[in-house]
């Protein structure tokens, strides 16, 4: 046991840690009552770095993001013409900028797809499975941002 730990160790593994960011206070300038907005706002402040306020006079720096758009589309067909896979995509558009309008990160795009199959038997096991799709990709897109967050720096 002691061997493994010692070859994870020498391989350069550490865990992720706790996010250390740029910027001491951030405003979300993200629509209000979003799932995404109390994501992003449970996300930020767990990290420690850096503390979510309430206005953006009071924040050295301000994230934008608009509503994430969820996109629906057919991947494949039967022979029969019946669906068999649907596709689906989630896009999260962010920005990064302080209170003079210097960018610290400039508009970012993060696409997220995922397809899964359908069948006309199982509609409330598919249904489920598509909301627990567009919810893990949510999750997944405020992960990134977080992580991105990280890298932010002041314009110089």
């Amino acid at each position: 046991m002691l061997a493994a730990v010692l070859l994870v160790g020498a391989c350069g593994f550490a865990l992720r840690g706790e996010f250390k960011y740029a910027f001491s206070t951030i405003y979300l300038n993200v629509p209000a009552g979003t799932p995404i907005a109390q994501e992003l706002k449970r996300a930020i402040e767990a990290s420690g770095g850096a503390r979510v306020v309430d206005s953006a006079a009071a924040a050295e720096v301000i994230l934008d993001v608009p509503a994430p758009v969820d996109d629906k589309s057919v991947l494949s067909l039967s022979g029969g013409g019946k669906v068999r896979e649907y596709a689906l995509t989630k896009r999260v558009t962010y920005h990064l900028h302080d209170a003079t309008g210097r960018d610290w990160l400039p508009l970012t795009q993060i696409v997220l797809r995922r397809a899964y199959t359908y069948s006309e038997s199982e509609v409330l096991a598919r249904e489920y499975e598509e909301v627990r799709l567009l919810k893990e990709m949510q999750g997944d897109a405020v992960q990134q941002i977080a992580r991105r967050l990280q890298v932010a720096k002041p314009p110089t």
